[in-house]
């Protein structure tokens, strides 16, 4: 459940954060030199689809959907590299969601209520 409702905040978050950057350029600062620099509305369009994958992942784990599990370690995954790509533009909310994506793949991969034995 925690996996769940941390993949689910941050899938919005992310949303929130592409929907920024795709509506108004200004909203992120300019930065100079950077060998992943792509256009802020490109960003933002990679925010939004991840975040909306990112949130319906973490719907599917709250649901107990048996893809969801595989599918939400390797998104956090994901997540994490592009939180760290972003880095630059927003340093503090991007190590921020980099330490949720971290706790997610921590819960997901200690789950024990699928295991035998686990409650």
């Amino acid at each position: 459940m925690f996996a769940g409702v941390l993949m689910l905040v941050n899938g919005v978050l992310g949303v929130f954060e592409g929907i920024a950057g795709i509506a108004k350029d200004d909203v992120y600062e300019r930065i100079g030199d950077y060998v992943y620099k792509f256009n802020l509305s490109t960003w933002g369009w990679i925010h939004l689809v991840l975040g909306l994958v990112i949130a319906v992942t973490g719907w599917g784990i709250l649901k107990g959907a048996g893809w969801a599990k595989a599918t939400g370690v390797a998104l956090a995954a994901l997540g994490i590299v592009a939180q760290f790509l972003w880095l630059p533009y927003t340093p503090v909310w991007a190590v921020i969601s980099i330490a949720i994506g971290v706790f997610v793949i921590w819960a997901l991969c200690t789950d024990t209520a699928g295991r035998t034995g686990g409650v």
